[in-house]
């Protein structure tokens, strides 16, 4: 069975629950506390785990993962139904485009360490780093939605009517952005896939607040 090292708060271990949950693979969570004691991630034992010190990881018997996006490929490739990427080369391309900016371009200038660095190494205040924030998230998403209408996508779903790994990146990042006050008005489409995506059970199931870890 699959361990699934992440933290419930985690956008890049909610996307690894999402596409878990998806394909119905069994997995065990052990929670990794990013803030506790300084950060359980920082512990030898867990670098030893993944160098890098971030989450989420999976250990699948002798298979050891980290970083998301890898993860969700390598689930893709071993868990093959239900496929979460087109298959048409073009639209493949299209979904990873998409996964990409948000796990490459808008989540790394927005998750804890470098919010953190910001805040205790450069002195930035809460009200200015919030406004790096947005403007960051905002980028993000308006070139996510620029893409789907380049490529004339419609649908309740990131790639039109399929599910696929675009949506496991979205629906963490959009969760983050509720988080940090970001006005979603501005991303009326994105909103909807956002909606229609937490309408289904195996996404809820995913959801932080739902995690054994989750803080009530």
């Amino acid at each position: 069975m699959i361990k699934l090292y992440g933290y419930w708060r985690s956008t890049a271990a909610y996307r690894v629950r999402i596409v878990l949950n998806l394909k119905q693979v069994s997995y065990v969570q052990q929670s990794v506390h990013l803030v506790k004691d300084g950060g359980e991630q920082h512990k030898p034992e867990y670098q030893n785990l993944n160098p890098q010190g971030l989450v989420p990881t999976i250990v699948d018997d002798e298979v050891t993962v980290g970083q998301s996006l890898a993860i969700l490929e390598y689930l893709e490739e071993k868990y093959s139904l239900p496929a979460l990427l087109p298959d048409n080369i073009k639209a493949r391309a299209i979904a990873r485009q998409l996964c990409q900016i948000i796990a490459c371009d808008v989540h790394p200038l927005n998750n804890l360490r470098v919010l953190q660095y910001l805040s205790n190494e450069l002195n930035v205040n809460d009200e200015s780093k919030n406004v790096w924030y947005h403007h960051w998230i905002r980028k993000g998403f308006q070139a996510f939605d620029a893409l789907r209408e380049k490529h004339q996508i419609d649908g309740p779903y990131s790639l039109g009517k399929e599910l696929s790994l675009a949506d496991a990146c979205l629906i963490p990042q959009i969760y983050n952005a509720h988080r940090f006050n970001f006005p979603m008005d501005e991303f009326p489409r994105l909103s909807a896939i956002n909606e229609n995506c937490l309408k289904l059970e195996r996404i809820q199931n995913a959801v932080p607040e739902n995690q054994p870890d989750a803080v009530k």
